[in-house]
């Protein structure tokens, strides 16, 4: 019963978020694709899934521990922070925090953690920002 509960809650968000989408003003400097394409896509994935969830349910679903819980909260938190510092630290730094954090607690050694942080964030700024030319959240540093 509790994945049924689970998928109509994610069916419900998905149909927000959709709504939401839908509500993106467009310009007139819009391109083939479009800014509502992409949030589309992603209401229909959570749709589809969550549709999944309620007509085939597990018949005993493992839920997470105390512990597991709050890892959970721990990574809400730290993508929350993410977003609120986001404008203030800049893309790279903030990105590179993030992901070193969320990839420790997936279980990577710390130092590999720093290393798959600053690659993640410096290859995703090189490929969006200096290859596909879009703009990216600067920080003090510029970048």
């Amino acid at each position: 019963m509790s994945d049924r509960i689970f998928g109509g809650v994610g069916l419900a968000l998905a149909i927000f978020y959709i709504w939401a989408a839908s509500t993106i003003k467009l310009t007139f400097m819009v391109d083939l694709v479009g800014p509502r394409t992409f949030p589309y896509i992603i209401g229909a994935g959570l749709a589809l899934t969550s549709v999944y969830m309620m007509i085939r349910p597990d018949d005993e679903p493992d839920w997470p521990s105390a512990g597991g819980v709050m890892e959970i909260l721990a990574a809400t938190v730290v993508m929350l922070l993410y977003g609120r510092f986001l404008p203030e630290v800049g893309f790279i730094v903030s990105t590179a925090l993030a992901t070193a954090y969320l990839t420790w607690r997936l279980g990577t050694l710390p130092q590999w953690s720093v290393v798959v942080g600053a690659s993640t964030s410096v290859g995703i700024y090189i490929v969006f920002h200096l290859i596909l030319g879009l703009s990216l959240a600067k920080g003090p540093l510029g970048f």
